[in-house]
């Protein structure tokens, strides 16, 4: 699975909460074949069951949850679900036992299942607010037997680029910048764009910005940024975590009036199995180290190296001083 599957599953944002943010051909919980697998702990604490989504940045952190913890006295395994109609059922059971999220998506998903289909359009509870949306979501996730650690300031959501010579001609560094210029853009995207509230409709209403179309290539596809490294289009849909944007020439706009809900990366656990101080304690420290160009970063080595996820896992944790010696 391409980290562009869950940017498309992003790209649905709160109004299509049928469909999974990961969601992909996987439905069976399986070990991950990157660095999974049960591995021994020293101080014998018991085995927690680390779920990945399946894309590249949902892979890494699962690997980054599990060494952090394998290193706090646990013995620690990653099992791969691609989908959260899957996983979350399994997170409550205690099939799984830790799995790391996203703030804003899992609240709505969890709306969505707790309140009907309907609720994330008719009451949200996401916002660009991320301590709102968490306490939204410790809310709705407490009922249901999961515990909702705390948010870092790593963040993948929607996001827009433009090639660095058009924000350099035309002095862009945000949103407001672009629609403050008065220029016409056609939008590389997924069709939903034309409707979605966080994209074509929210650019307009939010910044001013003139949507001359969306040109229906995908959400962060690599078609959809050569058609704007081409010219067809001037500004792509991607994320925040976007690994390979500097390939294309492209740079991100700042989303400096928040369009974009909270989307920041927590770790959601199993209350009953998981829910102990000294595993908040460990996630915690990750959780407080990483950051977004972090993100960036690891998604580029494993996706543009080749390298596997358990690999640049340990070795960012060993640079962060995160693991014993």
């Amino acid at each position: 699975m391409t980290k562009t599957t869950r940017v498309l599953g992003a790209s649905l944002g709160v109004l299509a909460l049928t469909v999974s943010l990961a969601a992909c051909g996987g439905d069976s919980l399986e070990k991950s074949k990157e660095g999974g697998g049960a591995a021994p702990a020293a101080d014998g604490k018991g085995g927690l069951v680390i779920g990945a989504a399946g894309f590249t940045e949902s892979n890494v952190l699962a690997e980054l949850y599990a060494q952090v913890l394998r290193d706090a006295g646990y013995t620690t395994s990653v099992k791969t679900v691609n989908n959260r109609e899957l996983y979350e059922p399994s997170l409550e059971k205690g099939e799984i036992d830790v799995v790391p999220e996203y703030a804003a998506t899992l609240a709505e998903f969890l709306n969505a299942k707790v309140n009907g289909p309907k609720a994330p359009e008719e009451k949200p509870v996401a916002s660009s607010d991320v301590a709102a949306t968490v306490a939204g979501l410790e809310k709705l996730a407490a009922p249901l037997g999961l515990k909702v650690l705390p948010a870092g300031a790593a963040v993948d959501q929607n996001a827009f680029a433009v090639t660095k010579e058009f924000a350099a001609k035309n002095n862009l560094k945000s949103l407001s910048d672009l629609g403050k210029s008065g220029l016409q853009v056609k939008i590389a995207a997924g069709d939903e764009c034309a409707v979605r509230p966080f994209c074509g409709p929210g650019l307009t209403k939010t910044y001013g910005i003139q949507v001359s179309g969306i040109d229906p290539k995908g959400v962060g596809t690599p078609q959809a940024k050569q058609a704007v490294k081409d010219g067809v289009d001037q500004l792509v849909l991607t994320t925040t975590t976007d690994a390979t944007l500097d390939s294309f020439g492209l740079v991100l706009l700042e989303d400096d009036k928040k369009l974009q809900n909270a989307d920041n990366v927590l770790p959601v656990v199993n209350a009953k199995d998981a829910g102990a101080p000294e595993v908040a304690a460990a996630l915690d420290k990750l959780t407080r180290v990483l950051t977004t160009a972090d993100l960036v970063d690891l998604n580029r080595k494993v996706d543009a190296e080749r390298a596997k996820p358990a690999d640049v896992a340990k070795a960012y944790l060993e640079a962060k001083g995160l693991l014993k010696k």
